[in-house]
């Protein structure tokens, strides 16, 4: 079904009741971001039943002149970005272009969720603003199948050859200890900005902060491989690496899932995000576009125009909000921006 939605440059709502779409037009236009879902759904799944492809399309006004962003996914063939109608020949190369931060219940999942689920976050983070980064991910992740496939074979097999492992062992120790160095300056650049913004949004007394933790804190990632090599071999994968690093979210010197009210866990999750924002406008001049999905699900009104109002004065860029009801949205937002626009679904 085709829906087409003319946005206000500061604040958009869309209202209606749960189960009418609202979140997948915050989906699409994390598409339109960052090539992919953030519900973590697989692409040919939001093509409709009965239906060949799904494509999404947007008119991007930029400071100086205008962009046509398209994204195309058809169900027999690879997904295509394209810029002006001509499509990039690699994803990656969009990435950065259309920044964009999502604040979601979903979240929840950092708190509770394995180490995975923060890696994946943290990469998000880093390869909107790091072009190398996001190169360099690709190429350790490419890196690390192909070695845990060579070790499967070995333990199959019943033999070793340890120069057939050497070749995996170099591009993870080149790739991992550049993957590390980015993401350790990035946290520590982050983690001051976030502190202040959980200051003004929770009114609180706790300390708060967000620790990456990795084993090359202490050991280089060749090391670390040669180190594991036996244990590896028995395991039939590479059992030590940056993509085994976490990041510790922290409350009062205690891990925050432990020590944490809901609220205040709520509270952690919208700092870590504004920080977030705020990284990607410093280092890339690019204003992120913030997408507020059942916020009031999140927060209370009043915490809510704070946030909104926050949000707004740091010139964040356009945000847009979900809500199943009409009047307390109409209320927070024409407070704080007259040129806000509220569609209903």
């Amino acid at each position: 079904m085709l829906r087409e939605f003319d946005l206000s440059p500061d604040i958009n709502c869309f209202i209606g009741d749960n189960g009418v779409g609202k979140t997948n037009i915050l989906d699409a236009l994390h598409y339109l971001s960052l090539g992919k879902s953030f519900l973590g759904n697989s692409d040919l799944n939001n093509i409709k039943k009965g239906e060949d492809f799904f494509s999404i399309e947007a008119e991007v006004q930029g400071d100086d002149k205008g962009f046509n962003i398209k994204v195309i996914q058809p169900k027999d063939a690879r997904k295509v970005i394209k810029k002006n109608d001509k499509a990039y020949s690699k994803i990656a190369e969009h990435i950065g272009f259309l920044p964009s931060v999502m604040i979601s219940p979903y979240d929840a999942n950092l708190i509770t969720d394995s180490a995975e689920n923060r890696r994946r976050f943290l990469d998000a983070m880093i390869s909107q603003v790091d072009a190398e980064y996001f190169h360099s991910i690709i190429q350790y992740q490419k890196a690390l199948k192909q070695r845990n496939a060579l070790l499967k074979s070995f333990a199959k097999n019943g033999f070793f050859d340890a120069d057939s492992l050497e070749i995996y062992n170099e591009p993870l120790s080149r790739f991992g200890t550049l993957i590390y160095r980015k993401r350790n300056d990035f946290i520590q650049g982050l983690r001051p900005v976030f502190k202040d913004f959980y200051k003004v949004i929770s009114n609180s007394k706790e300390e708060v902060d967000v620790i990456y933790e990795s084993v090359l804190e202490t050991t280089g990632m060749n090391d670390v491989l040669r180190k594991n090599e036996s244990k590896d071999r028995v395991l039939t994968y590479t059992s030590q690496g940056v993509h085994k690093d976490d990041l510790n979210l922290m409350m009062d010197e205690d891990l925050i899932k432990k020590t944490g009210s809901q609220g205040q866990q709520k509270s952690f999750l919208i700092a870590l995000k504004l920080a977030q924002m705020n990284c990607i406008k410093n280092r890339t001049k690019n204003t992120p576009m913030l997408l507020l999905d059942d916020i009031f699900d999140k927060l209370d009104d009043k915490r809510v125009s704070q946030l909104i109002d926050l949000v707004n004065r740091e010139g964040f860029g356009q945000i847009f909000i979900t809500d199943t009801h009409r009047g307390r949205t109409e209320e927070v937002v024409k407070n704080i921006n007259e040129e806000s626009r509220i569609f209903g679904l």
